[in-house]
């Protein structure tokens, strides 16, 4: 398999031109911005807990260097979050003046910075404060706009800078929440393996290469990342950078983004909360990989060169029995609007069906070794996530083992791109698939009443 360096991922990237990563490397934040902008006033952008960690030294280098900059912009909600009206907020200050922003903070600062930014015709620069997300270098922001999550189309910053001092010393599980994300383009690969097979989306090679290619170093010591350890959260950084430049490269989140990925959308546009709050992106796409990686492994060991094509073809949904599925998984509300667009966008008709399973019926042999070399065990996979630190039942993120297991076919419902949830609805195998991973034996055993044993209980 090719691989990339970070440094060639760069040298490829579309629009950001400079990383800099290294430990007290956030002094050399005005070095860097004025690489690219010159100079250009700069005004600093963050929320109270990322200015403390970061933002207030960050400040002080430009003002040693003598760089213009304005009164940093603070957000001060304490309900803050990567939400349109947040957006609306950074706009209406951008346009008041001319500087260039620069993004101190992770995840919710990133976006709210990069699609704001975008809006008022300017470039931007991050400073990462945590690896909880790998969206530091891609290209789009996750906004949540009219009660959905959605992906709005906006430039990656010109450039980042990663302190990994500042960012081992990041809250509790943000790092955690990092590891999860970047595990969970181990089955995200397959899945592209498999839109790639039936023609939906061929990989990118440069793109697969630039997550692909070093995955495994990147996740390789898990409690390396829980413990602070410099080396192995350095790693982590690096992995999600090089994920959010395979995204720059495919101007698309398929490098990065599986139907794990699905089950958290899925979440977020129920608005689900535990404990008062909304789980982590990372949390809920690591509960989601577990999930996929099982229903990948639950086909895998199915003689899908043996399935009767004809039985499928005829047992397939029309589109508007598709729509009215959806309805009555989701509802007749923005969700359930969603699913209907969805749906009908990746609808085949029984011709169009019938040639794609008999393909997958011809090619199963070799396909299914591509996708045995990709994965790694669920139990593996399980293992790494709780030595991240991260939950490995759904019950500690606030869902219930029914309720996953409803999610599944509802994340089927939500997203045109085409998965191993695809490839079990399409050969009428999710059912079966479900019993098994729910079942006395499976991953995630539900007893008569329909909720974990006692003793699995979290």
């Amino acid at each position: 398999m090719k691989t990339l360096t970070l440094a060639e991922a760069l040298a490829a990237a579309s629009e950001t031109r400079h990383l800099e990563i290294g430990v007290g490397v956030r002094s050399a934040a005005p070095r860097v911005f004025q690489q690219q902008f010159g100079r250009q006033t700069a005004v600093i952008v963050a929320d109270e807990n990322t200015f403390r960690a970061a933002g207030q030294a960050v400040a002080e280098a430009f003002g040693a260097a003598g760089h213009p900059q304005l009164e940093p912009f603070i957000f001060r909600a304490p309900d803050l979050y990567a939400e349109h009206r947040f957006v609306a907020e950074l706009e209406a200050s951008l346009r008041g003046h001319a500087a260039i922003p620069v993004a101190v903070g992770s995840g919710t600062i990133n976006d709210l910075t990069k699609l704001a930014s975008h809006r008022t015709g300017r470039s931007y620069m991050s400073v990462a404060t945590a690896a909880s997300m790998d969206g530091y270098t891609a290209f789009g922001a996750s906004i949540t706009y009219e009660g959905a999550k959605q992906t709005f189309q906006c430039p990656a910053p010109a450039a980042v800078v990663a302190d990994v001092e500042v960012i081992c010393a990041a809250p509790d599980q943000m790092n955690a929440w990092g590891y999860a994300d970047l595990v969970a383009k181990v089955p995200a690969g397959a899945d592209w393996i498999l839109a790639d097979f039936v023609g939906s989306e061929p990989i990118h090679p440069s793109a697969w290469a630039m997550v692909q290619g070093r995955l495994r170093e990147m996740v390789s010591d898990p409690a390396g990342v829980r413990s602070r350890n410099p080396t192995a959260v350095g790693k982590l950084v690096e992995g999600l950078l090089l994920s959010g430049f395979a995204m720059q490269a495919a101007k698309s989140s398929r490098p990065a983004s599986g139907a794990e990925h699905q089950f958290s959308h899925l979440w977020d546009m129920q608005h689900h909360t535990h404990n008062g709050s909304a789980p982590s992106h990372g949390f809920k796409v690591g509960i989601g990989t577990l999930a996929t990686t099982a229903l990948h492994e639950c086909l895998l060991a199915q003689p899908l060169e043996k399935m009767d094509v004809a039985q499928c073809c005829a047992a397939w949904r029309d589109e508007a029995a598709w729509v009215a599925y959806a309805r009555e998984q989701l509802g007749h509300n923005e969700l359930g609007d969603v699913a209907e667009r969805e749906l009908r966008a990746k609808h085949s008709r029984p011709e169009q069906l019938r040639e794609q399973l008999e393909a997958l019926k011809a090619g199963w042999p070799k396909l299914r070794e591509r996708l045995r070399a990709q994965l790694l065990p669920v139990a593996t996979l399980r293992q790494m996530l709780r030595d991240a630190g991260a939950p490995t039942e759904p019950e500690q993120i606030g869902i219930t083992r029914a309720r996953l297991r409803q999610s599944y076919w509802q994340a089927f419902c939500l997203r045109r791109r085409f998965t191993v949830l695809d490839l079990a609805v399409r050969t009428g195998r999710l059912a079966g698939c479900l019993e098994e991973i729910f079942g006395p034996n499976g991953l995630w055993p539900i007893s008569a009443a329909g909720s974990a044993p006692a003793r699995e209980q979290n």
